[in-house]
């Protein structure tokens, strides 16, 4: 096992900056997951870590050796591509087998190595079967166990589960905390979906623009994100952005006017902003509820625009000037049945209220939230 350490880390093709200043430290035996949007640059990321891609200026090291200039070969880590990357013309065997045998590696101990990966990926019944053969969960896990026959230090995923329909995502997913679970060895990880990141990772990075805009535990990044990227990039449905005026501000608590003229309390600590300032109020879809009768402030008016019911729970949708595409999310009981064209007064408790200043930095949360559903019982 290694850690993985990047200093000032960067790589430009020309003119083009991909990566930029990337200092990040991936510990031993840590499952830490790349999130981004597309182009963020955290395939390149990883291929960099890999060798696949030259860096252009920094420090990349493994194990507390500097690689920069290391061949891919030497530098003791494993890659699983998106495409599997199977010879077509050998059996499974001979495909987890083939590196180590141009290595050189004894046969015994190639067999050795080979059925121990089969054993552990519950393909050992399959290893005489050509890839054509397989469905593409069992190629995935052949790709997979060509690397852990290599023992390496490092393993490296390249959006290993895209190719997958969901319900088999869902299901390897699964397998791949279990296989981290048992070999105990540093994962690194990148994927376009959220929900991968969040059910895998040790900690996420969140990356932007070849930037890396926070790294922390998936709890840490949904519940204190640093800024308006992470908070409307992490979390599904994504948070509700409204544009805001700050109109009092203290240091556990800020009022601010809404579009409506609505005002609003949120639990941040605002006391470095200044009444007048333009700013933007985040609200989670689940700590988004219908107001109950007699509430008093913190509300909204609004009217639903589209409802989806998907069984334990339904997505209202609510047309607000101000918000982002003019439409709020709220995610309700899934006994709770809204109509198209419903008025509803929405509620937002200042507890699970977010604050981004102009510059969209994110105010200082003072307590934690607790979702509409159960506020009646909390």
């Amino acid at each position: 096992m290694a850690d993985v350490r990047l200093v000032n880390v960067q790589k430009s093709y020309g003119e083009t900056h991909v990566l930029r200043d990337v200092n990040l430290a991936v510990r031993d035996g840590e499952f830490m997951v790349f999130v981004g949007p597309s182009g963020c640059g955290k395939s390149t990321l990883l291929r960099t870590i890999a060798g696949l891609e030259d860096i252009t200026g920094g420090e990349l090291s493994i194990g507390g050796r500097v690689v920069n200039d290391v061949p891919p070969a030497e530098r003791g880590i494993a890659m699983v591509f998106q495409s599997y990357a199977l010879y077509p013309h050998m059996d499974l065997y001979e495909n987890m087998a083939f590196g180590l045998q141009l290595a050189k590696v004894p046969k015994a101990e190639i067999d050795a190595a080979v059925q121990h990966a089969a054993k552990i990926l519950h393909i050992a019944h399959l290893l005489k079967r050509k890839p054509k053969d397989l469905s593409g969960g069992q190629r995935q896990r052949v790709a997979i166990g060509r690397a852990i026959v290599r023992k390496p230090e490092v393993f490296l995923f390249d959006e290993p589960l895209s190719n997958l329909d969901a319900a088999l995502r869902v299901k390897m997913r699964y397998e791949f905390a279990k296989l981290h679970d048992e070999l105990k060895t540093t994962m690194i990880y990148v994927t376009h979906d959220q929900v991968e990141a969040m059910t895998l990772a040790d900690r996420i990075v969140v990356l932007s623009a070849g930037r890396i805009e926070q790294v922390g535990s998936p709890l840490e990044l949904y519940e204190h994100p640093d800024n308006l990227f992470v908070a409307g990039f992490i979390g599904s449905p994504k948070m509700n952005l409204i544009a805001a005026e700050l109109v009092a501000a203290q240091a556990g608590e800020a009022t601010v006017k809404l579009p409506d003229g609505s005002l609003i309390r949120a639990g941040v600590d605002a006391s470095r902003a200044r009444a007048g300032d333009k700013v933007t109020l985040g609200i989670r879809p689940e700590h988004l509820g219908a107001a109950e009768p007699g509430t008093d402030g913190n509300t909204l008016d609004a009217k639903i625009t589209f409802v989806e019911s998907l069984g334990s729970s339904t997505q209202a949708y609510s047309q607000f000037q101000g918000a982002e595409d003019d439409t709020l999310t709220c995610q309700l009981d899934g006994r709770l049945r809204p109509r198209q064209g419903d008025a509803m007064p929405l509620w937002l408790p200042p507890e699970a209220c977010y604050l981004f200043d102009a510059q969209g930095l994110a105010f200082k949360r003072q307590v934690q939230a607790t979702p509409a559903a159960t506020r009646a019982a909390a």
